[in-house]
């Protein structure tokens, strides 16, 4: 059988919470062999751990203030992660990030939360996961902000250019992420998968979000993955077993699985 990882899924969140064990079988059916579970906020870290804790040898946890929890609250949300990072072995920092699609109005205290976190995942030595959602020049402006610091990791539901993946590679050991958008018709990360080498790419699929066709408008699941490799192996024109292979390596080797 086929082994994947799927290096980005929430299965923590509520939309599970009737059914996770039945999630998990699927899961396993299909050939995951393992799972990263970004972190969000303070709201979302029991269930994330508890899950992890439940079937380390299925899930990695990791720790992060996303960028749309980014808040009146933020400060002591950046204490939390700042404070427990060190409690425990994180497979990344993250999810971390810039978000200008959903508001702007802590922007300036995205950016700053955004750069501390890189700080922070550096001192640790431990890659990103990261949100950029209308704000590629912004996340390439704190990079150059923090120059100097190591910076590696994973740029998660990635659906830019060719040109902007290339731009990525220039600031850091980098993957992108591609999930279930890549399969939806007209997608424009397609034209930029025919350019980017298997060695870059890791699989995701953001579930409960962002459901792969043919499973468009349901629930998302890690059992899905399969159908996100099929969809690379045919934009590369080569068999989903080698899609399989190298992305599997690849996320073994960024979260040092």
């Amino acid at each position: 059988m086929m082994e994947f990882i799927d290096t980005h899924a929430h299965l923590y969140d509520k939309a599970f919470s009737e059914d996770i064990p039945q999630v998990i079988q699927r899961m396993e059916d299909a050939g995951v062999s393992h799972c990263i579970l970004p972190g969000i906020d303070i709201s979302a870290y029991e269930a994330m751990i508890a899950l992890a804790d439940n079937r380390p040898d299925l899930f990695s946890p990791c720790i992060g203030l996303h960028p749309t929890s980014v808040g009146e609250d933020w400060e002591r949300e950046l204490a939390f992660v700042k404070e427990h990072a060190r409690d425990r072995h994180f497979a990344a920092i993250g999810e971390i990030g810039i978000d200008k699609y959903w508001s702007t109005n802590y922007l300036i205290q995205q950016t700053k939360v955004f750069a501390e976190q890189l700080e922070l995942a550096a001192d640790l030595g431990l890659p990103v996961i990261i949100h950029l959602r209308n704000s590629t020049e912004d996340i390439f402006k704190v990079f150059l902000d923090v120059r100097g610091i190591p910076l590696r990791g994973v740029f998660h539901a990635f659906s830019g250019s060719y040109e902007t993946y290339r731009q990525i590679l220039r600031y850091g050991d980098f993957k992108i992420g591609i999930g279930g958008v890549s399969t939806y018709k007209n997608a424009g990360v397609a034209a930029t998968l025919e350019k980017v080498s298997l060695n870059d790419i890791v699989l995701e699929t953001d579930s409960p979000w962002l459901t792969p066709v043919p499973f468009r408008g349901k629930r998302n699941e890690s059992s899905y993955l399969v159908h996100i490799a099929d969809k690379i192996a045919r934009i590369k024109g080569v068999p989903v077993e080698t899609v399989a292979t190298i992305t599997t390596n690849n996320a073994r080797k960024l979260f040092s699985l």
